[in-house]
């Protein structure tokens, strides 16, 4: 009997070991990935968004590849951050991928394509509401204030169907701005303030 508790005590360090180089790794980079996303939070609150920015891509390079579903949200909320801190291509960019790769994943979290699906509308709607200031022509901008119309289309119909009403509501006022935005005058835009997130 005491042999063998001498060979198990023997044997721990070459557990611990062994857990370390494995599994123990992941776990080191998901507390990584916790703290990268909790000096974000802090710095947003401080009003460092170049900070908060790069902690949240610091976090999204950390994550391990098998946590696609927190990717996702990490890229969500980086993109909408990336919105308000005017890196609108980026973001516009990233959430295009990101919409793609999760409308063709079945197994994709319902709400998270939802709200990249709204993001990414909103992005377009700003590229629009830019494009249109800076003088293109509608053949130019009319495609992306499409696009920004049937997402936001499609969000007012699934939001229709669910029993929250301020979702709804939300999704068809997005949806009217768009039609708005398509439907103004260049002259009665350029006396409207620039729309905020």
């Amino acid at each position: 009997m005491n042999k063998l508790l001498l060979a198990l005590w023997a044997c721990l360090p070459v557990a611990g070991w062994a857990y370390h180089q494995g599994p123990g790794q992941d776990r080191m980079k998901l507390d990584q990935v916790d703290a990268a996303i909790a000096r974000a939070e802090v710095e947003l609150d401080g009003g460092n968004h170049d900070l908060a920015l790069q902690n949240l891509e610091d976090a999204l390079k950390d994550l391990p590849e098998d946590r696609v579903s927190d990717a996702r949200k990490i890229r969500l909320n980086l993109n909408k951050l990336r919105l308000e801190h005017k890196q609108l291509v980026k973001a516009q960019k990233d959430l295009q991928v990101m919409v793609e790769e999760m409308s063709a994943d079945p197994d994709a979290d319902a709400e998270v394509l939802s709200e990249a699906r709204r993001t990414y509308a909103n992005a377009q709607y700003y590229i629009t509401y830019l494009m249109r200031l800076e003088g293109y022509t509608r053949e130019q901008w009319e495609p992306e204030i499409e696009k920004s119309r049937q997402a936001f289309r499609l969000l007012a119909e699934q939001a229709s169907c669910s029993t929250d009403e301020t979702k709804a509501l939300t999704a068809r006022e997005d949806l009217e701005s768009a039609v708005r935005l398509a439907r103004l005058e260049l002259s009665d835009l350029q006396g409207l303030p620039l729309p905020s997130q």
